[in-house]
């Protein structure tokens, strides 16, 4: 008999370790070995691994997912006074970069479907002023980059592919982070590649762009301690890089059992009746989802009442995103008279569920059905 299932966690980053730790544990010793702890080979192989994957000619290693975002940003010459049009549908960082430089962020609402930045509010977003536009690859599927390229190339802008939560999507058989100017990545933990620690990349078929962002990230400096810009300290260290290669190569095959996972949560979901409760997430037909986050939503504010439930029976899940940038206080000055009314429901109705590689059959039955108990005891309390 089947042990009963207490707790299913919204993430466990150990049972995908696990299954790689003889390789990674070897990784380690051989980075430690050659002393190379930064930009050593496996830096510089990841960088050719990443930018391959993503179809384009150059990778450039980095700190984190946020330094991407500032470094590509830098990197095209975003200046004060310029305006950047994103979703505020998103983490903070893809707003904070843009603020860093002195420029003005330009919200604008999102699908009420895929979540992703609505395309039709960039065409009405742009200004004189208008520099770039950021789309933002949300939760592990592209943007309408056929559309956005369309018309960044109408009016001369530049594009910055927010993929933080989409490595290895795929849109129209063209890889999220391969069609604006640059694409950006986050290799934190929970990410569907995730390192041991914070990192990330930039991607580009621009070799000008690619020698910029790589002056930028070490202090500007071209040869050693000549500074011909201001720039940052923001490199991928060789363990990290090293601990990715390994990751890298389990990534397809982690990827589809996220795919099999969000459809048997279809399955499951659609049988246990509950359509009427609950919006399952819309996945494109032209597009290859990863699943970073498997997103329901939930109406008739019942979502937070929902989550406390299934955290009372043990079920992980969160909130991405409860407050969306253009409502933070310190974006006020940005966004004092901005309505975003998809944006804002979504944020009051959207709850992430379990969703990684080595999730269960059984634990999705238990979360599934927690779901449903719910709801017919509402239902039965009516």
């Amino acid at each position: 008999m089947a042990q009963p299932i207490d707790n299913v966690p919204l993430l466990d980053v150990t049972r995908g370790n696990q299954s790689v730790q003889d390789e990674i544990q070897a990784a380690i010793v051989r980075v430690i070995a050659s002393g190379r702890f930064v930009y050593g080979p496996d830096c510089q192989q990841l960088e050719a691994e990443i930018a391959a994957l993503c179809q384009c000619k150059f990778g450039i290693g980095c700190a984190s997912g946020s330094d991407a975002l500032l470094l590509a940003l830098m990197a095209i010459g975003i200046e004060p006074d310029d305006e950047v049009i994103l979703p505020s549908f998103t983490f903070f960082a893809t707003g904070s970069a843009i603020v860093r430089l002195g420029a003005r962020p330009v919200f604008v609402d999102i699908e009420p479907d895929t979540l992703n930045i609505d395309t039709r509010q960039i065409q009405a977003a742009i200004t004189p002023k208008t520099k770039a536009i950021i789309p933002v690859h949300l939760f592990g599927q592209c943007a309408a980059m056929e559309v956005i390229q369309s018309i960044a190339a109408d009016h001369n802008l530049l594009v910055v592919e927010d993929a933080a939560q989409a490595v290895a999507a795929s849109r129209h058989n063209r890889p999220a982070a391969g069609w604006g100017d640059l694409g950006c990545f986050s290799f934190y933990p929970t990410k569907n590649l995730g390192a041991f620690g914070d990192g990330g990349m930039i991607v580009t078929n621009d070799e000008d762009l690619a020698k910029q962002i790589r002056l930028i990230a070490n202090h500007g400096m071209q040869p050693r301690y000549h500074h011909q810009i201001v720039g940052i300290n923001s490199r991928l260290d060789s363990l990290q890089a090293a601990v990715l290669r390994i990751k890298l190569t389990q990534l397809e095959q982690w990827n589809q059992q996220r795919h099999t996972n969000a459809q048997r949560y279809f399955s499951l979901l659609s049988d246990a009746q509950l359509d009427s409760h609950v919006q399952l997430p819309v996945a494109l037909d032209d597009s290859v989802h990863v699943w970073n986050q498997f997103t329901i939503r939930v109406a008739n504010q019942q979502r937070d009442a929902l989550r406390e439930h299934l955290q009372s029976n043990g079920i992980g899940t969160e909130i991405y995103y409860p407050i969306p940038i253009h409502q933070q206080p310190c974006f006020q000055e940005y966004a004092a008279s901005v309505s975003l009314p998809v944006t804002e429901a979504a944020a009051a109705e959207v709850l992430s569920l379990p969703i990684f590689p080595e999730l269960t059959a059984a634990e999705q039955e238990r979360v599934v059905e927690t779901i449903r108990g719910y709801f017919a005891t509402r239902q039965a309390a009516a």
